[in-house]
């Protein structure tokens, strides 16, 4: 709750997004709120709305960064009752004539919908940013919907971790290699695989074509693939769909 208060304020002007811990704290106390320092610096860490010093880019340490490392909100529960409060993302890769093909989809819980898509000859953070940003700029989710990854390196760095403030994004993140952390988007990746890469052999494949196939198989398993998730077997676009139009009702 008061995470979403300082959003508020945060909302109130564009430039309120330079304001820091004491700004935030006497806005608080302005609007009759009067939590601790260390509450406020809580609160802000978990919405990744902390700034990074520019007087030492450098300092930060392999140890300070794990102490930054966002708690496992989303814990297993990889359920939602409405769209775009509760988004899931990871990387994987597959390899290509020209190289490995990384890709990095961002899903939403309800009905599994894949909302974006970035793949590149990399992976770095730049790629799992522009598959956030490619996914708000989509959807445009209220503020505080939980965004959960893995705590790989392109997930904790400071750009990625600021472009999720930017977003008023709650961060949620699984230790690496905890694969039932994030499992429903492992799954997901098992299907691409099993359903569409494995039947090609991409290490004769360009990435442009590899790209293509991707592409295709992500629409059809939006629009047209059977979801045994969904209630009856809707696929996640066409369950959204009916669920906003009134044809199908979600659980209160």
């Amino acid at each position: 709750m008061l995470l979403q208060k300082i959003y508020e304020i945060l909302d109130e002007h564009p430039e309120n997004h330079n304001y820091g811990i004491d700004r935030i704290l006497l806005a608080l106390n302005q609007r009759g709120e009067y939590p601790s320092r260390s509450t406020v610096i809580r609160a802000m860490k978990k919405g990744n709305l902390l700034h990074e010093s520019h007087r030492s880019p450098d300092g930060l340490t392999k140890k300070d960064k794990k102490a930054l490392q966002p708690e496992n909100i989303v814990n297993r529960d990889f359920t939602a009752k409405e769209a775009n409060v509760k988004w899931l993302t990871d990387i994987t890769q597959t390899p290509c004539k020209d190289g490995k093909l990384y890709i990095a989809p961002v899903m939403d819980c309800f009905g599994g919908e894949i909302i974006s898509l970035a793949m590149d000859s990399n992976m770095k953070k730049e790629l799992c940013i522009k598959a956030a940003k490619e996914a708000y700029m989509l959807r445009k989710p209220k503020s505080g919907f939980l965004f959960h990854s893995d705590a790989g390196s392109q997930y904790t760095s400071w750009k990625y971790k600021m472009e999720l403030g930017k977003m008023h994004a709650v961060q949620s993140m699984s230790d690496v290699g905890k694969c039932y952390d994030n499992c429903r988007m492992e799954s997901f990746f098992a299907t691409l695989k099993k359903e569409k890469l494995y039947q090609l052999d991409t290490t004769k494949m360009t990435m442009e074509e590899v790209k293509t196939e991707v592409w295709r198989f992500v629409q059809y398993y939006n629009r047209i693939r059977i979801c045994t998730f969904n209630e009856g077997g809707y696929p996640p676009v066409v369950y959204r769909e009916k669920v906003a139009a009134g044809e199908i009702k979600t659980a209160a």
